[in-house]
């Protein structure tokens, strides 16, 4: 359907109703003048009482259907006034089944064949329009037939329109479901490559630390040794909390820590060699737990591409608490070289998203030979 006809037909369709009660009445009481059919001798006080109940019974097809029906018969035996009829057996085809349309149907005879004995006994034009046999067969084909195929025919397009609907809504759903399940084995399938990758070499890593933990003489590398073989079985209890989700159907958080584990991460890259140093801004305030999370990864990425690229350079972490959020910055200064370790370079990108969708934004930019981030997170964004 063109957009100009759905248009059309949601401004007319709210005055249906009345708009088809008005045609109704109107052309019973043309039929009942003669210029829609047989003049009538009735009074006009019981023509317009005809009409406007004709109308009346028209525009209640929705919630009742026997006053229109009865209109119909008494509009045809009466003035011979075919609307209410029309509409009455085009209702019928739309609404009704089985033996209730068949009840039509008998009615419809019955009433036709009224209209014969009315049509003989009252003579005249009456007589050669509702009597003959002619004109009978024409009346019973325009005034019920044609009405009530129109209306099997609306009626079986809406069943099939609303078949096709459900069958769409049937195969969207399967499709949804088909994705949701190769997506769960996809998960299950990365889940089973970590472990087997990631986590056997983090275990080797912890038994290799281990021994050398148990067999060094030197103190340092005891120390060292222990650090490795802590902070590995603490990647592992990590790896198993992402494998775990990544087994799971349906949707899951791995717990996130804010920024009451800050002082835990910064000692935790301490120990493993950086020179990073906290300073906090302004009046420290209590933050939802949406804005400490994200403080909280974006110092954690900050630190980890200071170890993989600038391991000897001096860190500064910095929290300003501002009075509508806070600003995270972590800057390196100038690193005198050495080896880095390889990246993917997504941290950033994944961490610039997650600022953005709290209504922040993050800078990452080198400064003074080091490197700057920046990320400034309101609190209204986090609400």
């Amino acid at each position: 359907m063109a957009p100009s006809a759905v248009a059309v037909r949601r401004v007319v369709q709210p005055y249906a109703p009345l708009l088809l009660a008005v045609l109704v009445a109107v052309a019973v009481g043309a039929s009942a003048t003669g210029d829609l059919g047989v003049r009538s001798p009735l009074p006009g006080v019981v023509v317009l009482v005809l009409a406007v109940v004709s109308g009346w019974a028209a525009s209640m097809t929705r919630a009742r259907r026997w006053p229109l029906f009865l209109a119909a018969a008494v509009g045809w035996l009466v003035l011979a006034a075919a609307a209410a009829g029309v509409v009455a057996s085009y209702q019928a085809g739309l609404r009704l089944r089985g033996r209730r349309l068949a009840g039509y149907l008998v009615g419809a005879a019955v009433v036709l064949a009224g209209g014969v004995l009315v049509g003989l006994a009252v003579g005249g034009v009456r007589r050669i329009t509702t009597a003959t046999s002619g004109n009978v067969l024409f009346l019973a084909t325009g005034l019920v037939g044609l009405p009530l195929v129109v209306g099997l025919w609306t009626r079986a397009r809406r069943d099939t329109l609303v078949a096709l609907r459900d069958r769409a809504e049937r195969l969207e759903r399967e499709q949804e479901a088909r994705a949701d399940r190769v997506r769960a084995e996809e998960r299950t399938r990365i889940a089973r490559e970590m472990h087997d990758v990631v986590a056997h070499r983090v275990s080797l890593m912890v038994v290799h630390a281990g021994a050398l933990e148990v067999t060094a003489n030197d103190p340092a590398t005891v120390d060292a040794a222990a650090l490795i073989r802590t902070t590995g079985r603490e990647a592992l209890t990590d790896l198993r909390e992402v494998l775990g989700v990544l087994r799971q159907a349906g949707p899951a958080v791995v717990p996130e820590r804010g920024l009451d584990a800050l002082d835990e991460l910064i000692g935790e890259s301490r120990a493993a060699g950086l020179r990073v140093h906290r300073r906090d801004e302004g009046v420290v305030s209590a933050l939802p737990a949406t804005v400490g999370r994200t403080a909280y990864r974006v110092v954690r990425e900050a630190l980890t591409n200071v170890r993989k690229h600038a391991a000897d350079a001096e860190t500064t972490v910095c929290l300003r608490y501002l009075p509508d959020g806070l600003e995270v910055l972590v800057r390196n200064g100038p690193s005198e070289g050495g080896q880095s370790l390889p990246g993917a370079g997504q941290g950033l990108l994944g961490l610039r998203e997650r600022v953005e969708l709290l209504g922040g934004r993050l800078e990452a930019t080198a400064v003074d030979g080091g490197f700057l981030v920046r990320a400034l997170i309101p609190v209204a964004g986090a609400a």
